[in-house]
C-alpha cells in the first residue's frame, strides 16, 4: 500500500494504492507506522509524502463508509499524528489531492505542488462533508471567504490559485516535484518551529470581525443550497471553525458528518457515484476488445446540436470536419461555435490561444467527399427516418471502410439506418443532449449488429470527451425519452382531469426538477412538430399554436411571459383547457398534489421496469444515470429507480393500481415491477 526510502536525512513515503491512492485501511496503518518510525529515528530530519501514479490521493475509500475500516487507524487520528510530528512533514502533491487526500495534506506542515496539481474537497457531491478536519483546517489556512466556496461547491482549484491563497507553499517542477519537495524539506528541517494548522487563528480573524459573512454566502448561493442537506451542513461546520476552539470544532464536524452519512441524501448521492462507474461495465464486452483509433471526426449538420457535438471533439484536440448543405447555415454554425468559445475565454474559463487552437481544428465543407477519411461520422440532421436513411446510404458509399457511422437520433430505430449500409456492424447511436457541449450524458445505442469493437471504441471516446455514457438497446426513445413519454402523456391526462398546468409543473419543481412538463414544452416551443396547414384545432396544443401561443419565443404558450421571460399563469389557456374538458364530456375536478406526483412519477418507474425487463438497459442504476445527467432528475433522490426503491416497490405498485382508471385501459403494469414488489425486492 506504500513504500518508504531514505534520501540522506529525509524519509520519503510513497502512497501506492491504485488507481487513485485511496486512503484505505492498509494505507492509513502504513502511514501511521512510518510517521512513528520517523519520530524515533534520529537520522531522519524531515518527511516527504507523495503519491505514485496519477496523483497524490483521491481521498478516503468510500467503500469503508459502512464500517469497512474498523480496526485500523482512523483518518482523523492519523492526520492529528502527522500534524503533531516534531519533524516537519511535507506533502508533495501532483495530479489530484481530493477529499481525504487534501485533508491529509492539510495535516502536513508544508505543501509543495506540481503546476498541474488540483486540490479540492468534493465530499459535498457525495452528500457528506469533509470528515477528517477539512472544514476546520482549510479556513485556518486560506480564510473563510476562500474556504466556503471550495467546501460547499466541492469544486477543485489549481496549484497556482492554491499558492495565491496560501494553501501551497511552493510550486515545484512538473517532473521534479518529489526531488523539489525533498530539497524543500531539507531546507525547512533546520527551523525551530513548524506551522501546525490546528493552532492557526490568523486567517479566522476576518470572519470573527464580520460574522455576517455566512449569511451573505447563503444568500448568494441560495440555489446551490436549496433542498440539499450537505451544503448547509458544510456552512455550519465552517462557522464552527470560527466560533469554537479547534477540538470542539472537530467534534461538531464529526457530529454533522455522522448525521449526513446516515441520511437518505448521502445514500442517494453515493449511489450516483457508483452508478456512473458501473455504467462503464458492458455485459459480454471483453476487457481486451480492440479500440478503433479516432483521429478525425465528421459531423453532418452545423446547427445547434451539430455545433455542440463538434465542440466536444475540438475540446479533446480531435480534428472535426463539419458538413452542411448550403453556405449560409454553415457560416452561421461556425460563427456560433466561435462565439461560444470566445464567451468562455472572456469569462476566463479558457485562454484565447485555446480558442484559436480549437477553431484551427475545425474544417467546414459542403461536400460529402471531405468526410471520406474520417474515422467516425455523426449525423445530426432533421429527425426524419427517410432523411436519415438517405444520409446513411450516402455515407456508406463515401466514407472509408472501417469507419464508424453514428446517428444522433433521440428516438428513431438505429437498426433501420444500419440496414441501409453494407457495414451494419459499424453503425450505432450516439445520442448527445442539448446543449451538447455542456450536458454530460451520452446515450450510446447498441444496434443488433453493432460490433464489440465499435461499442468499446464509443465508450472509450465518451470518456475522452468528458461524457458520462450509458449503453441502451434499440427501442423508440431508448432509455431517457422512452421514460419521458408516459410522464408527458400523464401530464396531458391530468390537465384534462382538471389539474392546472402550473400546478402540475409546481409539483415536479417542488420534488426537485428544474422545470415541469409544460414549462419544458414552452421552452422547447409548442410548434415543434406542429404543421400550420394541417392543424385542425383538435387538441389544446393545436389551439395554442393557432393563436400564436408557441412558447417562450413568442412571449406566450401555456404561460404568459414578460420581457424577462418570467412566467405567469394564463387565463386564456385555462379557458381553452376548460372548453376541451367540457367538449370531452368530463367535469373538471380538483386534483391533489399527491395524485399529480404519483401518476407522473410512478408511470415513469413502470416504464423503467419494462426497459429493464426487455434488456434495453443493463441495470437499474444505468437508468438512474440517464435521468440524473440528461433530464434534471433531482440528484438528492438518486434517480428514478433508486427513488422507487426508497419509496418501496409495493407502494409504487399500489399507487398504479389505485389510479388504474385514470391511467387508462392501454396502461399495462410491468410484470417485473409486480414480481419484485411481491417478493419485497428492489431494482438496485
Amino acid at each position: 500500500m506504500l513504500d518508504t526510502h531514505i534520501d540522506g536525512d529525509i524519509l520519503v513515503i510513497t502512497l501506492k494504492n491504485p488507481p487513485v491512492n485511496a486512503l484505505g485501511k492498509g494505507v492509513r496503518d502504513g502511514l501511521a507506522k512510518a510517521i512513528e518510525d520517523a519520530a524515533t529515528n534520529d537520522a531522519i530530519k524531515a518527511v516527504v509524502i507523495h503519491g505514485e501514479g496519477r496523483g497524490f490521493s483521491g481521498g478516503a475509500d468510500i467503500t469503508e463508509f459502512g464500517g469497512g475500516g474498523v480496526g485500523s487507524v482512523p483518518l482523523p487520528v492519523l492526520i492529528d499524528r502527522l500534524e503533531a510530528s516534531a519533524k516537519p512533514v511535507v506533502a508533495a502533491i501532483h495530479g489530484t489531492a481530493f477529499g481525504g487526500g487534501l485533508e491529509l495534506a492539510l495535516g502536513a506542515h508544508y505543501r509543495v505542488a506540481a503546476p498541474s496539481a488540483k486540490l479540492g474537497l468534493p465530499e459535498v457531491k457525495l452528500g457528506i462533508l469533509p470528515g477528517a478536519g477539512g472544514t476546520q483546517r482549510l479556513p485556518r489556512v486560506i480564510g473563510v471567504e476562500a474556504a466556503l466556496p471550495m467546501i460547499v461547491s466541492g469544486d477543485p482549484i489549481n496549484a497556482k490559485k492554491a499558492e495565491g491563497l496560501g494553501l501551497v507553499d511552493k510550486i515545484a517542477g512538473e517532473d521534479t516535484f518529489v526531488a523539489d519537495a525533498i530539497a524543500f524539506a531539507r531546507e525547512v528541517a533546520g527551523r525551530d518551529t513548524h506551522p501546525r494548522t490546528s493552532e492557526r487563528e490568523d486567517k479566522l480573524e476576518a470572519a470573527r470581525k464580520d460574522p455576517e459573512v455566512f449569511d451573505r454566502f447563503k444568500k448568494e448561493h441560495g440555489r446551490r443550497l436549496a433542498g440539499l442537506d450537505a451544503p448547509v451542513a458544510c456552512v455550519a461546520a465552517v462557522k464552527a471553525a470560527v466560533e469554537l476552539p479547534f477540538e470542539q470544532g472537530i467534534a461538531k464536524e464529526r457530529e454533522l458528518f455522522g448525521k449526513l452519512l446516515m441520511g437518505g441524501q448521502s445514500k442517494a448521492l453515493r449511489h450516483n457515484f457508483f452508478a456512473e462507474r458501473a455504467a462503464n461495465k458492458i455485459d459480454g464486452l471483453a476487457a481486451d476488445t480492440p479500440i478503433i483509433p479516432i483521429k478525425k471526426v465528421g459531423i453532418l449538420g452545423a446547427g445547434t446540436m451539430g455545433g455542440g457535438i463538434a465542440m466536444n471533439f475540438l475540446n479533446a484536440s480531435i480534428p472535426v470536419t463539419i458538413l452542411e448543405r448550403d453556405q449560409a447555415p454553415l457560416d452561421r454554425g461556425l460563427a456560433v461555435i466561435e462565439k461560444n468559445y470566445r464567451r468562455m475565454a472572456d469569462r476566463g474559463r479558457i485562454t484565447h490561444e485555446m480558442v484559436d487552437k480549437a477553431m484551427s481544428l475545425l474544417s467546414p465543407t459542403l461536400s460529402y467527399n471531405d468526410l471520406a477519411d474520417c474515422d467516425l461520422v455523426i449525423e445530426a440532421v432533421f429527425e426524419n427516418m427517410d432523411v436519415k436513411k438517405e444520409v446513411f446510404r450516402t455515407l456508406d458509399k463515401t466514407v472509408k471502410a472501417g469507419a464508424i457511422l453514428a446517428s444522433n437520433t433521440s428516438y428513431l430505430n438505429i437498426d433501420e439506418m444500419a440496414a441501409e449500409t453494407g457495414r451494419p456492424e459499424s453503425v450505432l447511436g450516439l445520442h448527445f443532449f442539448s446543449p451538447a457541449n455542456v450536458m454530460r450524458l451520452l446515450e450510446i445505442v447498441r444496434g443488433a449488429k453493432t460490433s464489440d469493437s465499435v461499442l468499446a471504441t464509443a465508450m472509450a471516446l465518451s470518456r475522452k470527451i468528458g461524457k458520462v455514457a450509458v449503453v441502451s438497446g434499440v427501442c423508440p426513445g431508448f432509455i431517457g425519452n422512452r421514460m419521458l413519454s408516459p410522464r408527458q402523456r400523464e401530464a396531458q391526462k391530468l390537465m384534462m382531469d382538471g389539474a392546472k398546468p402550473w400546478d402540475i409543473d409546481r409539483v415536479l419543481t417542488e420534488f426537485g426538477f428544474p422545470m415541469g412538463p409544460f414549462q419544458m414544452n414552452d421552452l422547447a416551443g409548442l410548434d415543434l412538430g406542429w404543421n400550420k396547414e394541417k392543424s385542425k384545432g383538435e387538441n389544446v396544443r393545436d389551439v395554442l399554436c393557432e393563436r400564436d401561443r408557441r412558447g417562450q419565443k413568442t412571449g406566450k404558450g401555456y404561460y404568459d411571459y414578460d420581457e424577462n421571460r418570467r412566467a405567469t399563469p394564463s387565463a386564456e389557456v385555462e379557458e381553452i383547457i376548460n372548453a376541451f374538458i367540457v367538449k370531452s364530456g368530463k367535469t373538471p375536478r380538483q386534483v391533489g398534489d399527491e395524485e399529480i406526483r404519483d401518476r407522473l412519477l410512478y408511470s415513469m418507474i413502470n416504464e423503467g421496469a419494462k426497459i429493464l425487463d426487455e434488456g434495453i438497459a443493463q441495470r437499474a442504476s444505468d437508468i438512474d444515470v440517464v435521468w440524473l445527467n440528461g433530464y434534471g432528475w433531482p440528484i438528492a433522490t438518486g434517480g428514478p429507480m433508486f427513488w422507487a426503491d426508497s419509496v418501496g416497490l409495493d407502494k409504487v405498485l399500489a399507487g398504479l393500481e389505485k389510479y388504474s382508471e385514470q391511467l387508462g385501459k392501454d396502461f399495462v403494469i410491468s410484470p417485473l415491477l409486480r414480481k419484485k414488489a411481491a417478493a419485497g425486492e428492489t431494482f438496485n
